[in-house]
């Protein structure tokens, strides 16, 4: 048969078909026509693999197999009157069981002990599978780089991220090469962080940059805010997702006065980086290594002793809060290795990156109600949205609801620092892909909550206000832009409820009727409690109920006005939303 069919595979045609024949048919002559049927046996015990003896299974009925063929074993079952006597006549006839024994195929045996082990393994009831228990990992601390433009902001995160192991040498040359073709040499490290076309041409930091570098303790995520003062909204957007700022401040005649007076970024910057909940600061005196400084003690104190009273103002304790070391951004000097005594003989203190690893923990709400603020939203093969996790804890396949709109998601995949992880807790800043959403149902500002408590939307708030610079005056009626975490809303002031005592921070009361004087205005240096009318309800949290929700700025053409926390939301809008 075989021949046979190789010949039909064959397109050649054989030398005799007389000869073929013949051939054939003493082959198929050949052939046991009365061989007897196979049958598979249906009842034969499965495989079980070592590993997988304590499966649970369901044991079949043992028979006596004969070539393939079954005798069923003796059962205390009620049968039929014809399977009864073919029972009874099997009986009689021992020589046949015989012979069936002896052509049964021989069962493969068993230590009795063992077999008991089994079925007493499988009487027990399985185990219920518990969830893996939460992988420790290093603590996760978010830190942006804020100052006037040109500082050195994005190469000092450029040098970074070379030093600890996140962009390679080749890459580096590469950036250096093209840097050099575009007459830009000292550029090439800021290229790490900025990686738009428009952004290197420039030299001018456009968006926040992101950024993320391990040490031996924590687990750092770099935001690089933009210096400009065209693009402040971007950088207070990057600053409140921030745990440590890190003021970069430019050693070089005349660029630290130029920031540093009215008009630059860095007084801005840094008030800025307050409200939006910024708790440490590293002032980074960059630059040092410049020939007009030379690493020049006299130019280091005076910078130092110019900027302490003004971060005094902004509520920085000057013992636990602020750290000045100098540094530079293109040797790298000071920024892993300590500076080399030869070089720079005053500072004794440690190196920047050293200073960050050694920072304590900070405090994380991660037992609260899921929170986290929209910061960017696009697409990329589902819906993604990033922000800094407020307070809570999140996991995959997890059910949130998005507000404002109330739309349930469903967290389909959590990446941290761009690689996926199982959860995340308050404090890390995450990407999430979310289901049953589309990408132009969201907006920045829009925020993640837990189904059981949801955040309150708000248009009409009391809120304490300080007005830091304005020329003008504020009277009912004022308009201004509102930023607040990470939406950004136009408001009006409604009322002027009273004047705050700078002093005693208690309200100003008239002496006659010793009742809170209502101003009918408010200039520069006034705190005052106002109500203010949103042009759109927004998601907003008080103060005291979660800080990062409740803080705020108010801009006017360009320029920070003031600063403030919500105080109470109105109760009109609350019932809406219960409804």
């Amino acid at each position: 048969y075989n021949e046979y069919k190789s010949y039909l595979s064959m397109s050649v045609e054989p030398d005799s078909w007389e000869d073929f024949e013949e051939s054939t048919a003493s082959k198929l002559s050949s052939l046991n026509i009365n061989a007897t049927e196979f049958v598979p046996n249906v009842y034969a015990q499965p495989f079980v693999p070592k590993f997988g003896e304590g499966a649970v299974y369901e044991s079949p009925p043992q028979v006596n197999q004969t070539n393939g063929h079954e005798v069923p074993m003796k059962q205390e079952t009620t049968v039929d009157n014809k399977d009864t006597e073919t029972i009874e006549a099997s009986k009689e006839s021992p020589e046949e069981d015989t012979v069936a024994e002896d052509k049964s195929t021989p069962e493969p045996t068993k230590p009795e002990p063992v077999i008991e082990e089994q079925q007493a393994h499988q009487q027990q009831p399985k185990p219920k599978t518990q969830p893996k228990p939460k992988i420790k990992r290093k603590d996760n601390i978010n830190i942006v780089f804020i100052g006037h433009v040109d500082a050195g902001k994005s190469t000092i995160g450029g040098h970074l991220l070379y030093l600890t192991g996140q962009v390679d040498k080749r890459t580096l040359e590469k950036f250096e090469r093209e840097a050099k073709e575009m007459n830009r040499e000292s550029w090439y490290l800021s290229w790490a962080l900025d990686t738009n076309e428009e952004e290197r041409d420039k030299g001018k930091t456009v968006e926040v940059g992101r950024g993320f570098f391990e040490t031996e303790n924590k687990r750092f995520t770099l935001l690089d805010a933009p210096g400009h003062k065209c693009f402040v909204s971007n950088m207070i957007g990057g600053a409140a997702q921030a745990d440590v700022g890190v003021l970069v401040i430019s050693a070089r005649k005349g660029e630290f006065e130029t920031g540093f007076d009215r008009g630059g970024q860095t007084r801005e910057h840094t008030m800025l980086a307050k409200t939006a909940g910024v708790k440490k600061l590293i002032v980074l005196i960059n630059k040092m290594d410049d020939p007009s400084v030379g690493w020049d003690q006299e130019r280091y104190d005076e910078i130092k002793n110019r900027l302490q009273p003004f971060l005094k103002q902004c509520n920085f304790n000057p013992k636990t809060d602020l750290m000045f070391m100098p540094a530079s951004g293109l040797t790298g000097a000071n920024l892993k290795v300590p500076v080399d005594p030869e070089v720079c003989k005053w500072y004794s203190g440690p190196p920047f990156l050293t200073y960050l690893n050694d920072l304590p923990p900070f405090d994380r709400t991660s037992d609260g109600p899921f929170r986290l603020s929209v910061v960017e939203k696009y697409k990329d093969m589902g819906t993604m949205v990033m922000g800094k996790i407020i307070s809570g804890t999140v996991s995959k396949n997890q059910y949130l609801i998005i507000m404002p709109n109330k739309v349930t998601v469903q967290v389909a995949d959590i990446l941290i620092d761009d690689e996926e992880s199982e959860w995340a807790e308050s404090g890390d800043n995450v990407k999430l892909k979310l289901r049953n959403i589309e990408e132009e149902d969201i907006s920045p500002g829009f925020v993640l909550c837990s189904p059981d408590d949801l955040c309150r939307i708000a248009d009409t708030i009391l809120v304490q206000i300080q007005i830091v610079e304005l020329k003008n005056i504020i009277a009912p009626g004022f308009n201004c832009i509102m930023h607040i975490h990470s939406a950004i809303q136009e408001v009006c002031f409604k009322e002027l409820v009273c004047k705050i005592d700078k002093k005693t921070g208690k309200r100003k009361m008239d002496p006659k009727t010793q009742q809170p004087i209502r101003p009918r205005c408010a200039k520069e240096g006034d705190v005052v409690y106002a109500k203010l009318q949103l042009s759109n309800a927004i998601c907003i949290e008080a103060f005291t109920a979660y800080q990062q929700m409740g803080r705020f700025m108010l801009r006017e053409e360009g320029k920070t006005i003031a600063i403030g926390k919500v105080l109470k939301i109105s109760e009109k809008l609350n019932s809406i939303q219960s409804n």
